[in-house]
């Protein structure tokens, strides 16, 4: 307990999910929380229950991210922790894409297992439009990297400070079915390192935490894919957000206070077997 007293948190995507489990972690060992999210209410009456404050955030538009770090700046003076957890999965309103993977999935084991070639074929990258293309990466990375650099000019400042992005073993594996998250991903880990390179002068640390998947609502929309997901890692079975949570914990307490620019990853194993 209170491995983060009176530690300023500020968590984006906060009001549900993976935020929102990181943010009641935080609370329980002593952290301020602030919950900003595009779903205000929600992180309004979250961040009541948390003794907190919420922010209305959309992380992909740098003038909002500049005025609400500068009122945090205003109202705590300090930052000692900045988690850059917002985010989408690009499936919201595409549940064909999930239906249309297990689809051929099954279709190139069949083929290939019967003919030893594959016919079917799975055309995510050359049907997907820019606005898709767009939107993915300004909320990951563009996001990440707005909201870092609004937290540097609180951070400089200060003695230490820990910056959490989070990641996603698809940054590192590839997905199918993703590659615009994907991309976004692996550009956030790429980041991370530049970023805790650069700022360890000012003791200013800087991680990335890279989930494998995870029981959450974001994960809730996959489906059929998640017998897919499971039958392809090694614990058979998702990961639950404390699992997420207890990762966020580590790295912005002092008991990693010699770890910078690294990456932690619960994932089950599903790195292995891809």
């Amino acid at each position: 307990m209170e491995r983060l007293k009176n530690k300023i948190a500020l968590i984006t995507g906060g009001a549900r999910g993976l935020g929102l489990s990181i943010a009641t972690h935080f609370f329980n060992e002593g952290a301020k929380v602030i919950l900003c999210d595009i779903n205000i209410d929600e992180a309004t009456q979250k961040a009541r229950e948390l003794n907190g404050n919420a922010y209305y955030l959309d992380v992909s538009n740098s003038e909002n991210v500049k005025n609400v770090f500068l009122e945090i700046s205003i109202k705590y003076k300090k930052l000692d922790i900045l988690v850059n957890n917002a985010g989408i999965n690009g499936f919201e309103d595409r549940k064909d894409l999930l239906e249309e993977r297990i689809k051929v999935n099954n279709l190139q084991s069949k083929e290939f297992a019967t003919n030893g070639k594959i016919k079917s074929h799975f055309d995510v990258t050359v049907n997907m439009t820019d606005e898709e293309w767009r939107k993915m990466i300004s909320i990951h990375l563009d996001g990440t990297f707005f909201c870092t650099r609004e937290a540097l000019k609180i951070m400089n400042n200060q003695k230490e400070a820990s910056i959490i992005n989070m990641g996603s073993v698809l940054g590192t594996t590839g997905g199918p079915s993703s590659p615009h998250y994907s991309a976004a991903k692996a550009a956030i880990l790429g980041f991370t390192r530049a970023t805790a390179k650069e700022l360890a002068s000012r003791n200013i640390r800087v991680n990335a935490i890279a989930p494998g998947y995870i029981d959450t609502d974001m994960t809730s929309s996959l489906g059929d894919v998640k017998k897919l997901v499971k039958s392809s890692t090694p614990m058979k079975k998702f990961g639950s957000p404390d699992d997420i949570a207890w990762a966020a914990v580590y790295l912005a307490s002092n008991e990693a206070k010699f770890v910078t620019g690294q990456t932690i990853s619960p994932n089950g194993g599903f790195v292995m077997s891809q």
